[in-house]
C-alpha cells in the first residue's frame, strides 16, 4: 500500500503555506515517509510514528496554546515557523476543539500561528486498513467530513486551515 495525500485549502491556506514552501514540503515528506508501515497503523501506533517523525524534523511537540502554564490541557500537536499542526485520528467529536486551538493560537493576544494544518485520514484509507490489516478506525474523523463541515464554520474560524488527508 502506497501512501498519498489529499488536500483541502480553507481561507487560502495553501497560498499562506506556499509562502513557507520548505515547511509544506517537510510536512508532506513526514506524512509520506517510506518508513511508515501501513500494516502496523493502528491509531495509537500511527500517532506515535508521526510524533517521532515530526520531532526528528525539529517540530516543537505539544506547544501550549495559552501562555498560562496552569492550563496544560490546551496544546497543539506540533508547531514550527508559525505553522500549527493537529493530527485528528480520534473520534470526530474532537474536530471542533482542534479548530478552536488554531483559532485561539492565531488570534487574541497570542499570535502564535499564521496557519493551522489539520491531518486526518480518508474514508478509503480507513477502509483499506480494516480490510487488509484488520485495523479498526471506526468513529475516526475523516478527511471528507472535515472538508464538508469546515466551510460551515467560516464565521467562527478565521485562521487559514490546510487539511491533509492521508490516503492510499
Amino acid at each position: 500500500m502506497r501512501l498519498r495525500l489529499e488536500q483541502f485549502s480553507f481561507r487560502y491556506a495553501e497560498q499562506v503555506l506556499n509562502a513557507r514552501l520548505n515547511v509544506k514540503h517537510e510536512l508532506e515528506a513526514i506524512l509520506l515517509d517510506p518508513s511508515i508501515d501501513p500494516s502496523l497503523l493502528t491509531r495509537p501506533s500511527f500517532n506515535a510514528t508521526l510524533d517521532n517523525l515530526f520531532v526528528s524534523h525539529g517540530w516543537e511537540r505539544q506547544p501550549p496554546v495559552f501562555d498560562d502554564p496552569a492550563d496544560p490541557a490546551a496544546k497543539m500537536d506540533f508547531l514550527k515557523e508559525r505553522v500549527g499542526v493537529e493530527v485528528g485520528f480520534g473520534h470526530s467529536s474532537y474536530f471542533g476543539i482542534d479548530l478552536l486551538k488554531f483559532q485561539v493560537a492565531s488570534y487574541s493576544a497570542l499570535n502564535k500561528i499564521d496557519i493551522g494544518v489539520y491531518v486526518t485520514t480518508t474514508k478509503r484509507f480507513q477502509r483499506a486498513l480494516k480490510e487488509e490489516f484488520s485495523h479498526n478506525w471506526e468513529t475516526s474523523l475523516t478527511f471528507e467530513k472535515v472538508c464538508k463541515y469546515l466551510p460551515y464554520l467560516k464565521s467562527a474560524i478565521q485562521v487559514p486551515i490546510y487539511v491533509l488527508g492521508i490516503d492510499c
